[in-house]
């Protein structure tokens, strides 16, 4: 028998002989905390499980828990040797982010806490090795997102959108112009994940993709914001600002490209159309004024020297 495949193979009930002796190690110890993010970061090939992601989620809101300690914990975890944990870490993360306490965010925010998986490779099977570039690009996006949080002091996923009270709908040019970059660079980090419909093959990163999923839906709405807000401004702005402001318009057709792509993906796993925003394309003589108000400004400077 393979010693290897006893120790790190999955047993009967999914979870592989280490997985159990750290359950139980923690368990002796009563570490509560520890236990559940082993628990929920198990090398089962299957999305973290929801009591224990949802016990993680409870421990962000309680006053008497350590929220570096939880963050160590699954920082720790994600330097695992196995595909699965370190992809489960990353879910779980992802989901205390989304909807945990907004401590463990800051906490990631402040303290500069990123996961280091530029490097990561599961060689140990076909499978690990498959998985390996969607970890790493799903780690520079949980990466991206506690940036974006640290740059703006809030998480573009969470705050109030539409035309009366969204933030970036009513946000001022200047402060418009500093955020526009932090929410493309997040919105690009994420269509980098880059998956198609066969590659979708285990539920693991199936989960991953419907957190970004999740997520895309919520950058866009912001993406929209902002965007119907630059543009409201544009013929106002000094030639600095609108030089800034079309380079952001254009930026944002060629991004929603990728994002029609990634939704084209979700449709063929069976998410429904209803649930999948309508990419409606601006006319093309939108760009088109933008561009000739900018060479108006351009002309008139000229004229003045």
């Amino acid at each position: 028998m393979n010693i290897n495949k006893l120790i790190y193979g999955p047993n009967v009930a999914g979870q592989s002989l280490v997985d159990r002796v750290m359950a139980a190690k923690h368990s002796l110890a009563g570490q509560g905390l520890a236990k559940s993010v082993c628990k929920a970061t198990t090398e089962e090939v299957i999305a973290p499980k929801k009591k224990h992601v949802d016990y993680l989620i409870q421990c962000t809101h309680e006053p008497n828990v350590s929220i570096p300690q939880l963050a160590g914990l699954l920082l720790e975890r994600s330097q695992n040797f196995s595909w699965v944990s370190v992809f489960k870490a990353l879910l779980t993360t992802h989901s205390l982010m989304n909807h945990g306490n907004e401590k463990f965010t800051q906490y990631l925010a402040s303290n500069n806490c990123s996961f280091k998986l530029e490097n990561f490779t599961d060689k140990t099977s076909p499978q690990g090795y498959d998985m390996s570039p969607y970890i790493r690009r799903y780690a520079k996006y949980i990466n991206e997102k506690a940036v974006s949080y640290r740059l703006m002091a809030f998480d573009f996923c969470k705050v109030k959108k539409g035309k009366d009270d969204g933030v970036l709908r009513i946000m001022d040019s200047e402060k418009l112009l500093k955020a526009l970059p932090v929410l493309q660079s997040q919105v690009d980090a994420l269509l980098e994940f880059e998956v198609t419909q066969s590659e979708l093959n285990n539920p693991v990163i199936f989960a991953s993709f419907m957190m970004l999923f999740k997520d895309l839906i919520r950058l866009l709405a912001c993406y929209n914001d902002a965007i119907i807000n630059l543009l409201a401004k544009f013929f106002d702005m000094n030639k600095k600002q609108c030089k800034e402001s079309l380079d952001m318009y254009k930026k944002f057709v060629t991004r929603m490209e990728g994002v029609g792509k990634f939704f084209k993906v979700a449709e063929g796993v069976g998410i429904e159309k209803g649930d999948i925003p309508d990419l409606a394309q601006a006319p093309s003589t939108l760009l088109d004024a933008l561009e000739t108000h900018m060479k108006s400004l351009e002309g008139s400077k000229k004229g003045t020297l």
